[in-house]
């Protein structure tokens, strides 16, 4: 396979809060074996997309403070593939950087950006969806995005409907930001809605024309780097001009005012792994509904539960029904599934009562 213009954007910049206190500031959770498979979700991730992608086009964009535990994950990885972001400012000034970065090495570059946490089960449909996309964004000047069928009115994400034509590939008619449980109801009635994954294709010329079409200003902030990109002065350029640039995601940013975005209805098994609840669902279970990962388990009288410990920690619940328990590194949590949304403002209580932990 002639593969040469395929690229892959890493995102792996994301605390994962929601999964405290395995996920905290200092590791979080794209660095952990949350499935309990000897991987993490970032290396999953890699090793999912070289399918695809030649190891030297891959590039992983995080937090400066992630850079060594990036290096030691995947190995294969060279320190010019890494976008090492100085600030956060949500999605759009990285994906604009990068494509710079892509645009400036291959003209004739296609992106992938796929987030570095996400649950995909069918590997091998995953990347037949990608390669359509490939294919698509090389023949036309279109910003792709994959939209996942749904199976439930799911309030926790964002809504694409297409126009219903016989094509593979479908013109985005609009998005939805998360409805409410109703709306939610009336999207799956009507056929014509899917989830908003998140994951996006495109070549890089044709996001650059968007930023500039959309974004102009951020567009003015990274194109000064022009002479930079690829060279020992890109992490200069970054470091000194990133924080200046709107804080602003591709969604806000682009996606939803272009008029050139397309959809590709996929269903591959895909879970965004937002939630320890999110995890759960996605687990094997024991005959009394409970999920054990990373150490070892007795259950009495205990159902629907979710135990995360270390490798080899041994625990015994008696009596408790639907509850997170999440331990590490000394910190233990014991929360009720229901409350799972609370668990953000649990961490960041922790940290006030107990510093950083």
């Amino acid at each position: 396979m002639n593969n040469k213009n395929n690229y892959a954007v890493i995102m792996a910049g994301g605390i994962g809060s929601r999964f405290w206190p395995i996920s905290t500031s200092e590791t979080p959770k794209q660095f952990h074996d949350m499935l309990g498979k000897g991987s993490s979700l970032l290396q999953k991730t890699f090793m999912r997309l070289e399918a695809l992608v030649p190891t030297e086009n891959m590039i992983i964009a995080t937090n400066k403070n992630y850079k060594n535990l990036v290096l030691n994950q995947l190995p294969n990885v060279s320190e010019q593939q890494l976008f090492l972001e100085p600030a956060m400012r949500n999605t759009a000034p990285c994906i604009l950087a990068t494509a710079l970065k892509v645009y400036s090495q291959n003209k004739d570059g296609v992106m992938l950006i796929a987030p570095s946490d996400h649950w995909i089960e069918n590997e091998d449909e995953f990347i037949r969806n990608i390669q359509t996309s490939f294919d698509a964004c090389n023949e036309a000047d279109i910003l792709m995005t994959l939209g996942i069928k749904p199976n439930s009115p799911n309030t926790g994400y964002g809504y694409i409907q297409f126009e219903n034509e016989s094509k593979d590939v479908k013109k985005v008619k609009q998005f939805t930001e998360k409805p409410n449980l109703e709306t939610a109801k009336e999207f799956l009635a009507q056929g014509d809605y899917l989830w908003n994954a998140g994951i996006f294709v495109w070549t890089a010329k044709s996001i650059i024309k968007a930023f500039k079409e959309h974004l102009p200003d951020m567009y003015a902030i990274f194109e000064q780097g022009a002479t930079d990109w690829n060279t020992t002065n890109e992490q200069e350029f970054i470091d000194k001009n990133y924080a200046n640039s709107e804080n602003i995601s591709i969604d806000f940013g682009i996606i939803e005012k272009a008029n050139n975005v397309n959809v590709l209805p996929v269903d591959f098994g895909w879970n965004d792994l937002g939630t320890w609840g999110s995890l759960y669902d996605k687990q094997a279970k024991t005959k009394t509904e409970n999920v054990t990962l990373g150490g070892e388990a007795i259950y009495r009288e205990s159902e629907g539960n979710i135990v995360k410990t270390q490798t080899h920690k041994k625990v015994v619940i008696q009596g408790l029904s639907n509850y997170i328990v999440a331990e590490k590194d000394g910190v233990l949590l014991i929360c009720p599934k229901e409350n799972e949304q609370d668990i953000k403002e649990i961490a960041a209580e922790a940290k006030k009562e107990f510093g950083d932990i």
